[in-house]
């Protein structure tokens, strides 16, 4: 796997930080909670690259059903992720849940499902998958 391959989803990050910080700095009406979706963001990068991994690999496999199975636990694995972490935050923080930060991370998961879909449809058209 090259720097090239995932250079999309680390841009992605470093906007989606900047973005998230700039929030922090310029929005003080105490509605949401930057930490979270920092917190967020960064956990959805480091599945994001795992499960690019994972993905960059199975196309290299002379089966295409691994490459088929492999984007199906994928996906399986994001989503368990999202579930365990925003259940592990409800019970960490209950009074203080704050669901603006919850539904922030929410659209910083699609983002992060979109960036790697697009990276791994762009490399399997360039290796004749």
């Amino acid at each position: 796997m090259q720097a090239k391959n995932i250079l999309p989803l680390i841009i992605s990050f470093l906007v989606l930080s900047l973005v998230i910080l700039a929030g922090k700095l310029f929005y003080h009406t105490g509605q949401v909670d930057y930490g979270v979706v920092l917190f967020f963001n960064c956990l959805f990068f480091l599945s994001g690259l795992l499960v690019f991994r994972m993905l960059y690999r199975a196309m290299q496999h002379s089966n295409p059903n691994v490459f088929v199975r492999t984007v199906m636990a994928g996906t399986m694995l994001k989503m368990g992720i999202c579930i365990v972490a925003v259940i592990g935050y409800y019970f960490a923080s209950r009074p203080a849940f704050n669901k603006p930060a919850v539904y922030a991370g929410m659209i910083i998961y699609v983002v992060y499902l979109v960036v790697v879909v697009r990276t791994v449809m762009q490399l399997n058209r360039k290796q004749n998958a």
